[in-house]
């Protein structure tokens, strides 16, 4: 099992914004708070996102370069999928791969994918049938 994943953020007070909102409604739980980070967790496993050192910030991330390239999450149904596509069209938080949504993973595959802070992509994907 996954015991956490930790992301470094550029701006972590705007990272919370959509992180905070996100991982709350998706049921994770606020582990810890520090001055540099925050934690959320499921189950056992958890969420870490932690302000980037000042130093290394210019040198920016990219889901296609070599490191992580997003984050997806479960969710229940096709209309879980649904709402949150309009939740995240009202925050004006960009879509991806809109001319195939949902089935930008297949044609069985129902999910939105997002472009998230620092342009991180994550999915929520409703679980098959």
């Amino acid at each position: 099992m996954l015991h956490h994943v930790e992301i470094n953020v550029s701006d972590l007070k705007k990272a919370r914004i959509f992180w905070d909102d996100l991982l709350e409604r998706l049921g994770y739980s606020l582990y810890s708070e520090w001055d540099m980070g925050v934690s959320w967790m499921y189950g056992e496993t958890y969420l870490v996102f932690v302000q980037t050192q000042a130093r290394f910030v210019d040198a920016g991330y990219h889901r296609g370069h070599i490191g992580l390239s997003h984050l997806a999450f479960h969710v229940a149904t096709r209309a879980d999928v649904d709402t949150w596509t309009e939740r995240f069209k009202a925050q004006d938080i960009p879509i991806l791969y809109e001319d195939r949504h949902p089935f930008a993973g297949g044609p069985n595959y129902y999910a939105v994918f997002a472009e998230g802070p620092d342009r991180m992509k994550v999915e929520l994907v409703a679980k098959s049938k």
